[in-house]
């Protein structure tokens, strides 16, 4: 077992003489940490609705020009692994001001990029700052958050991945309307300037690193194994037309060994308390159950905003302008239900809002299925409001019952596991859904396609959606109400069990003395930006 850090026991000093009230400082730390969060993640998906403007520019394919998008993905996918390792080695002022000038760096590139090529290689580097926040998000959240706010507080951190790419398209639909895609990276840059000085000059230190080694062998089985997938996944469309530069079968093979090879390498390095992810975490059903339902709703939800400025473009004939209007209610749903079924989730638990909102999840996807030119638009925004909705009132319940069941020094590879999945799922269903609807519009160039081959095309993306949404209902109906990470009888640290409990008041366990002067500590870190 890990040695606490000080953020590990810095909970429930504050805790128990105030309740469920957030310790002072918190707050600041973790709203710093959203804000920027948030700034990154925008760019996720911001190229969505630009692709057919990419496509006719640059001259490249509808499965080429995916990469733009698919690319970011993959990289986090690649490199979120590794978040655990960095959160455990080096302190969060560090990581963070690392990570917002590699985001930086890359969106300059991506903002001056005279190929495709270039462009595709800034939003590589953007992904691999953006790839450390969301675990970092979580983690610090679970740490310093009272087990009676977890639910609320965590339902706000897990909005801003399924917000921040759902309002990207829009703010890309608003942006194009008017200027070049170019400035959607060029009015980036200033936010995200401002957002490195605030959090340089208010952020402070309140982790205790420790001494462990990055483990090179893993980092490259990571990348193999994930790379493999989802380029065999994008090759799918190509290949369907005969354009494909290999069997895409080859390196979907490769993926799967790679993976293979990647959690045997961890099981000598979990002995030396050194594993890159540590798969204890896949040991408990409550983890492993919501981690799988999330594969579906992310990869659904993240891959099809690779189909939907498609559709709208191609099949209902939206301008830029529209559409980017048409998805900005999508984005304030999801901040909303993210909202509403966190505090929900704290009285009811996870299956009474995970069922029912699968359900009406499955009823839109069918919907959109049979979208054809005649459908009207009204119809289309109120279909993908409720989309939204049930998605983020699936997305919040599911992640933190699954990290609510993990012990504390777990939470880094745990909140490593889970953001990978979201992202790996985003390109690889973004990547299947491309090649759906390649195959689905039955032409030899996609990229030219009439009104009857794009609506063939966007219900086969949608149709393929619905049948793999089908695994979250069942899913939906297994899941339980988030257990203690000791209800499996497994033994907890007293010092990490005073830190942070899932189910039961941080007062009902003992604290030692050491605890309580490592939270005088991390209190007085934490209130330092506050007290200036």
């Amino acid at each position: 077992m890990t040695t606490p850090s000080v953020t590990d026991v810095a909970s429930p000093a504050s805790t128990t003489s105030s309740g469920d009230r957030l310790p002072p400082g918190v707050a600041l730390v973790i709203g710093i940490l959203i804000v920027s969060t948030f700034i990154v993640f925008l760019n996720e998906m911001l190229l969505g609705v630009a692709l057919p403007t990419l496509i006719a520019e640059f001259g490249v394919s509808p499965s080429t020009g995916q990469w733009v998008t698919t690319g970011f993905l993959l990289t986090m996918a690649v490199l979120i692994p590794a978040s655990s390792f960095v959160m455990r080695r080096f302190h969060l002022r560090t990581i963070f001001l690392v990570a917002l000038s590699l985001f930086i760096v890359g969106t300059t590139l991506a903002a001056i990029a005279p190929t495709f090529g270039v462009l595709v290689v800034g939003r590589v580097i953007q992904a691999s700052g953006t790839a450390v926040f969301l675990p970092l998000l979580m983690t610090t959240t679970l740490r310093l958050v009272p087990a009676g706010r977890r639910g609320q507080m965590m339902a706000i951190t897990t909005a801003v991945p399924s917000v921040a790419p759902a309002l990207g398209p829009a703010l890309s639909g608003l942006v194009l309307s008017a200027l070049s895609w170019r400035w959607l990276f060029i009015l980036m840059l200033p936010i995200a300037i401002v957002a490195l000085a605030l959090g340089a000059w208010k952020l402070r230190n309140i982790t205790t690193p420790e001494p462990v080694t990055l483990d090179l062998p893993s980092l490259l089985l990571s990348a193999v194994g994930f790379g493999g997938l989802v380029y065999g996944l994008s090759l799918l469309g190509e290949a369907s037309s005969g354009h494909a530069p290999i069997s895409p079968y080859l390196p979907i093979a490769v993926g799967l060994a790679g993976l293979v090879a990647f959690v045997l390498r961890q099981a000598p390095l979990q002995r030396r308390d050194n594993a890159f992810l540590d798969m204890r975490i896949f040991l408990r059903k409550s983890f492993t159950l919501p981690l799988l339902m999330m594969v579906f709703v992310a990869g659904n939800g993240i891959g099809l905003q690779v189909v939907v400025p498609l559709m709208l473009t191609n099949v209902t004939g939206l301008s830029t302008l529209q559409l980017g209007l048409f998805l900005i209610p999508g984005g304030a749903a999801i901040s909303i239900m993210a909202t509403l079924s966190g505090r929900v989730y704290d009285r009811v638990g996870p299956r009474p809002l995970v069922i029912p909102a699968a359900i009406v999840w499955l009823v839109v996807l069918w919907f959109f299925s049979r979208v054809d030119a005649t459908t009207s638009v009204v119809t289309l925004i109120i279909a993908w409001l409720v989309f939204t909705s049930a998605m983020a009132t699936m997305w919040a319940p599911l992640t933190t019952s699954a990290m609510g069941a993990l012990r504390p020094e777990l939470f880094p590879h745990g909140s490593a596991a889970f953001s990978t999945v979201q992202q790996l799922a985003g390109a690889g269903f973004g990547a299947v859904f491309i090649s759906v609807y390649t195959i689905g519009s039955g032409a030899r160039d996609a990229g030219v396609l009439d009104t009857a081959q794009s609506t063939s095309a966007a219900n086969a993306a949608f149709l393929t959606a619905f049948a793999i949404g089908l695994v979250v209902l069942v899913g939906a109906f297994f899941i339980g109400r988030g257990q203690s990470p000791a209800d499996d009888g497994t033994a907890v640290d007293g010092t990490v069990a005073a830190a942070v409990s899932v189910a039961a008041p941080v007062t009902a366990a003992p604290v030692s003395g050491e605890a309580v002067a490592d939270a005088s500590a991390i209190e007085e870190a934490v209130c330092e930006p506050v007290a200036r």
